[in-house]
């Protein structure tokens, strides 16, 4: 199952208004199931350099069904992941990226954000994630 374009966004909408409450401009991007984009908003002054790091996070977090950062800490030197970040075109292994689900469980889709810090990147992606 895919995430529809109203539930992309919806999650855009749930993550702009948690960026908007913290400060902060951000770019965000959601994928569905297959990792494709699906919808993308890049907030009035957000930096255009995060606009490839949100799409790449929320690819990141689809390919591997997990939350970036958790795939980042995985991935420092002796862990099981280490240089994973070099694979599949780039990846990114920073929190920002969030799985989203459908209300059985199913993973359809992922959600990516940047423009601040990762843990404003996480809060904001977190919001969106939780809007369905």
């Amino acid at each position: 199952m895919n995430i529809t374009l109203a539930q992309a966004e919806k999650l855009v909408a749930a993550a702009k208004e948690k960026a908007t409450a913290i400060d902060t401009k951000m770019n965000i991007a959601v994928v569905d199931a297959g990792a494709n984009l699906v919808a993308f908003v890049r907030m009035d002054g957000a930096w255009l350099g995060s606009l490839d790091i949100s799409i790449k996070k929320a690819k990141t977090a689809r390919f591997f069904d997990m939350n970036t950062g958790i795939v980042g800490e995985l991935s420092q030197p002796g862990g099981s992941l280490y240089n994973i970040e070099h694979s599949n075109g780039g990846l990114i292994t920073f929190p920002g990226g969030i799985p989203v689900k459908n209300a059985d469980g199913e993973i359809i889709g992922a959600i990516g954000v940047s423009g601040s810090s990762v843990e404003n990147d996480h809060a904001v992606a977190g919001a969106g994630a939780s809007a369905l």
